[in-house]
């Protein structure tokens, strides 16, 4: 299996991201460019900036300093401290090696990606439509579900991207600005059964009742009755970040995540979020439900 050591998914975001600063600004990027290389006024530790040069930035096909995001910024007149701090710890940390890359031999590119995105996030917002998000899944549930999933997974194949989706989970309760988690799970989820092993998904639910009680955890029950929605089209997460960088949205299947980016396209997802989650339990039903489940 390839594997690609640079998390590219943070240069994307943070290219476009200076894409969109600089758009704001009305600069072409000649403009840019040249107003970028005015200001450097003759500095020696300065390169010379090209439009080619902001172009290969802002398509993630070139690194850029720290020191060159806060010129970038001066020279788009963005003054928010917020936005210089997020934008240079993305070019900080765009080959920064995370600790999934232990389990190269078994996390593919995309999936890294995700894993990336979810550790550089503020918050998730998650509709589950068969099976219980991976933040929330218990060691035995994460590995019965995985094995399923991934046929042709050798039995430490399937260990290893179980540990991986119980690590990804210390992100709900990092001491430094926890991951925000709003789940919503449909009730079809949460009736499913292991054949053979009924206490993995008593185990589950009482996972369930657990983090319902968290402060940074909203979960929300779709009722198997409730009227058509969104959430019929299917699973999605929406993954936010703090200051300018926008949302991305995520879609699993049997080949690993897919990406949706691009405000207009995310918007959508956000509004279905929405409607979802109106036509969800409240949090006090949700509880109630899932203990009647137990």
């Amino acid at each position: 299996m390839s594997y690609q050591p640079v998390p590219t998914v943070r240069r994307r975001r943070l290219g476009s991201t200076l894409r969109k600063l600089r758009t704001e600004a009305g600069m072409t990027l000649d403009a840019a460019a040249d107003a970028l290389n005015a200001a450097a006024n003759g500095s020696s530790d300065a390169r010379r900036w090209t439009a080619p040069k902001l172009s290969r930035i802002e398509n993630a096909n070139a690194t850029i300093r720290t020191s060159e995001v806060e010129t970038l910024l001066r020279a788009y007149a963005v003054t928010d401290p917020n936005t210089r701090i997020a934008l240079e710890g993305l070019a900080k940390d765009a080959g920064k090696r995370g600790w999934w890359q232990t389990y190269r031999g078994v996390v593919g590119p995309a999936y890294a990606d995700y894993i990336s995105l979810e550790s550089d996030a503020e918050s998730v917002r998650d509709y589950a439509s068969l099976v219980v998000p991976g933040l929330l899944q218990t060691a035995d549930y994460a590995r019965e579900t995985i094995a399923a999933n991934a046929v042709a997974r050798t039995a430490s194949e399937v260990d290893a991207l179980a540990e991986v989706r119980l690590a990804r989970q210390a992100v709900l309760t990092r001491s430094c600005h926890p991951l925000r988690l709003w789940a919503v799970i449909h009730e079809a989820a949460l009736r499913r059964r292991f054949t053979g092993r009924p206490g993995i998904m008593a185990a589950q639910l009482k996972r369930l009742l657990d983090v319902a009680d968290w402060p940074t955890v909203t979960l929300q029950v779709m009722p198997i009755d409730a009227a058509p929605n969104p959430g019929d089209a299917g699973a999605f997460t929406l993954v936010a970040f703090p200051g300018p960088m926008p949302d991305v949205v995520t879609q699993e299947n049997l080949r690993g995540p897919t990406y949706v980016e691009g405000v207009d396209d995310v918007n959508v997802f956000a509004d279905a979020f929405g409607h979802i989650v109106d036509r969800a339990l409240s949090t006090d039903a949700t509880k109630a439900l899932i203990a009647g489940l137990v």
